[in-house]
């Protein structure tokens, strides 16, 4: 897994080539007006003012007009601009093989390599936030008027101008807002899954197993309800909680085939207009060859379009992960409490003071944030179900929406995952001595003496214990039982499984 990953982020850094003579031609008409403010750009609508000094054009302008809304905290998320960098380079190369003039075509093809790496996006020409047209029709247009004026710039041409690069005739020939956004979301989110998600998850499984062989002959006693049950050791506690990670990662590659199906080629609604036949097979093939994931032309264009399930689904799968993960967590700060007065079977490593007012504490804050972060996931949930639920007739107009919280949990729970092992879990010791006197004390080993003198009779001796303060032994032995059946029946290492 490690070394597909490795190849991943190899395939994106690779992406974009060495462009040579288009580059070099950088600067042209616009140079002369470096120093002004801003420029004119005209769409559908008329003329508006665009910073000289950025991309975008009208549209994209309007859009910051007509939706400010949270800053830039609420930009579109990098990964789903550079997937539409990807997915319009690959369909410049497709649209050159079906009869785009090859100057335009290679030169679109070569912008997208500074929105694919995130130049652009770092350098504010993607200033959008999520909270726009549900269908992400103005974060098309965004990439579009970019690569469109990067084009322009490559061939010595004026910012603005639309020539000889146009941001619709050209860069998003064969195209819709309504197919290329829910393309990038599958991108963005396949990419996402397997170079976060899946290392992430992987490195705090790893690390959860260790400890479980690690513990694997530490006897200590079990609690269900939150009170006293049998023994088990900590390292078969510990498994658990390696398999629920196993199965997140068995979950995530079980999802994946359907985030892989790429809705491009259904165009506006689904029936493909204004494209050619193979043209989906051909984009989603070159799609796959430059991200080194196995994405394909989805084979309904209608559900690619007018649903977002892959992604609930997706999500579903990501909820089910903060879940495991809450469990998890929990667990070892409940184990961890004290260092005196809690449980104290887990000593947790000492990361930072813990209160401004106790000297000397120290808190599960690892356990905290991890805790939290898994509620934020369970919270997103709530808005990717609500967003999946909106696909009126052909459309879903939730989309912005829905991968944003995608891949905002994506990113939580990856790198929660990562902080969580290397800041707790590879560092947990386990407290023998206090493990020791918890179980020996426990009332629950009563239940060795099922098998030999009947549930009633073991409860009977297990409550006067409890009452009278004393141990199972004294009890037991006032009921007739020798000291010797007494060690040989209540034996915790003879307590760990069938016989």
């Amino acid at each position: 897994m490690l070394k597909q990953s490795h190849g991943l982020i190899l395939a994106r850094r690779n992406l974009w080539v060495v462009c040579g003579g288009l580059r070099a031609k950088e600067g042209g008409k616009d140079k002369d007006k470096a120093s002004d403010k801003f420029r004119m750009e005209k769409d559908t609508f008329g003329e508006l003012q665009v910073p000289a000094d950025k991309l975008y054009g009208a549209q994209t302008m309007r859009s910051k007009l007509n939706f400010p809304i949270g800053g830039i905290a609420e930009r579109m998320p990098m990964p789903v601009i550079q997937a539409m960098g990807i997915l319009k380079k690959a369909c410049a190369e497709v649209n050159k093989e079906f009869g785009l003039d090859s100057k335009i075509a290679d030169a679109v093809s070569c912008a997208c390599d500074d929105v694919i790496s995130g130049k652009h996006y770092k350098q504010g020409h993607f200033p959008l936030v999520i909270w726009q047209t549900g269908s992400g029709t103005q974060s098309n247009m965004n990439t579009n008027e970019v690569i469109s004026n990067a084009a322009i710039k490559m061939l010595g041409g004026e910012l603005g101008s639309k020539t000889p690069v146009h941001p619709n005739d050209h860069v998003n020939k064969s195209q819709s807002s309504n197919d290329t956004f829910p393309t990038a979301i599958h991108i963005a989110v396949g990419m996402e899954l397997n170079e976060r998600l899946v290392p992430g998850l992987t490195h705090l499984r790893n690390a959860l197993k260790s400890k479980s062989d690690e513990f694997k002959d530490i006897i200590k006693i079990g609690r269900t309800h939150l009170m006293d049950a049998v023994p088990l050791t900590l390292g078969q506690e510990f498994s658990g909680y390696t398999q629920q990670l196993s199965y997140g990662l068995e979950r995530i590659k079980c999802c994946q085939p359907r985030v892989y199906e790429l809705a491009l080629g259904g165009t506006a609604v689904g029936t493909g207009l204004n494209t050619h036949k193979g043209f989906a097979e051909k984009v989603a093939k070159r799609i796959a060859e430059l991200t080194c994931l196995p994405f394909v032309s989805a084979p309904n264009k209608f559900e690619a379009l007018a649903a977002r399930d892959a992604m609930v689904e997706v999500h579903g799968v990501l909820n089910t992960i903060a879940v495991s993960l809450m469990k998890i967590a929990n667990d070892i700060r409940l184990l961890g409490s004290g260092p005196r007065c809690g449980f104290g079977e887990l000593m947790l490593p000492e990361n930072e003071p813990g209160s401004s007012i106790m000297p000397g504490k120290v808190n599960p804050t690892q356990c905290e944030s991890m805790t939290m972060l898994c509620a934020q996931v369970m919270g997103n949930q709530v808005a990717v179900s609500i967003g999946g639920s909106n696909g009126h007739f052909e459309l879903n107009v939730f989309k912005p929406l829905i991968v944003s919280n995608v891949l905002r949990s994506i990113r939580l729970l990856a790198d929660g995952s990562m902080s969580f092992s290397k800041n707790c879990v590879e560092g947990l010791q386990a407290n023998k001595d206090a493990i020791d006197k918890i179980m020996n004390e426990s009332l629950m080993l009563v239940t060795a003496l099922n098998p030999h003198i009947g549930y009633d009779k073991s409860a009977q001796i297990a409550k006067a214990a409890h009452k009278n303060k004393t141990t199972l032994k004294e009890e037991a032995l006032k009921e007739g039982i020798t000291e010797e059946q007494f060690k040989e029946w209540v034996n915790p290492k003879e307590m760990l499984g069938p016989k």
